[in-house]
């Protein structure tokens, strides 16, 4: 193949993406890489001012959107779907990043966590998905379909070391309505996928990176954490001509850690 083919072939210029949590960590990591990619990006986190002032600083490399929006409830996402729809007619790219964490020993284990880990985690990815189908439908060409890419985690494929027990069950969770929504929306011409990240830098991996790192360096056969270049790589594949084949794969990003 020559260059120019290569090059087509994982080329998401000119798509509109809308990431959620995109303000930082793992969503930002896949913000910057799809802008400068050459995609319109929209990013959508709970601070105003945080979202903002992300959008700005991507807009420096090339174009990107702030839509602040709680998606933690059903009446965040509707914003965020009424906020987008306005906006644009289809959507090429949605990357489901939003998400959150709670740790506790099991007999303390607070209902609240788990109820809020669930809810974001889970619940309003699938409606925030089903909402927003008839513009992804719109974006989707014959041999290029639309793309949806669910961030789930390796503790969804193994059990972690930690007592996040509401966290590691919503990723496994996402990691099987990813597969379920993949069969759904393949004959619309959607294609459904879920990345596994391990370990990176983001404030939800703040405290275990800060009281384990040796030992998380230790347990990973590439004896690292992953960087920025490892996320955007994979979210750039899923949602270029590349992966347009892939359907209902949970592809782990997280240097051979979930099989040792």
């Amino acid at each position: 193949m020559s260059n120019q083919t290569i090059q087509d072939l994982f080329s998401i210029a000119g798509k509109t993406a809308l990431i959620t949590g995109g303000s930082r960590g793992i969503g930002l990591m896949i913000a910057r890489g799809y802008v400068e990619a050459g995609a319109r990006v929209y990013i959508s986190s709970r601070k105003k001012e945080v979202c903002d002032h992300v959008a700005a600083e991507l807009s420096a490399v090339g174009e990107c959107i702030s839509i602040p929006a709680d998606i933690s409830s059903m009446e965040g996402c509707a914003h965020l779907v009424k906020e987008i729809s306005e906006r644009e007619e289809s959507l090429h790219i949605l990357v489901n990043n939003a998400g959150a964490a709670w740790g506790a020993p099991l007999a303390e284990y607070p209902e609240s966590g788990y109820d809020k880990v669930m809810d974001l985690n889970v619940k309003s990815l699938f409606f925030l998905t089903r909402d927003l189908l008839s513009m992804l439908e719109k974006a989707a060409r014959p041999g290029d379909p639309a793309r949806v890419i669910n961030i789930g985690s390796i503790d969804g494929l193994h059990v972690p070391f930690i007592e996040n027990y509401a966290y590691a069950a919503s990723k496994a969770a996402v990691h099987h309505l990813t597969r379920a929504l993949a069969v759904k929306l393949g004959p619309k011409n959607i294609t459904v996928n879920a990345v596994a990240p391990g370990p990176f830098e983001s404030q939800m991996t703040k405290w275990m990176l800060e009281n384990f790192d040796e030992h998380i360096k230790a347990d990973c056969p590439l004896g690292r954490i992953g960087e920025p270049a490892d996320m955007a790589g994979v979210a750039i594949y899923l949602a270029s001509k590349a992966g347009a084949y892939v359907n209902g794969a949970v592809i782990p990003v997280d240097g051979g850690i979930s099989i040792k």
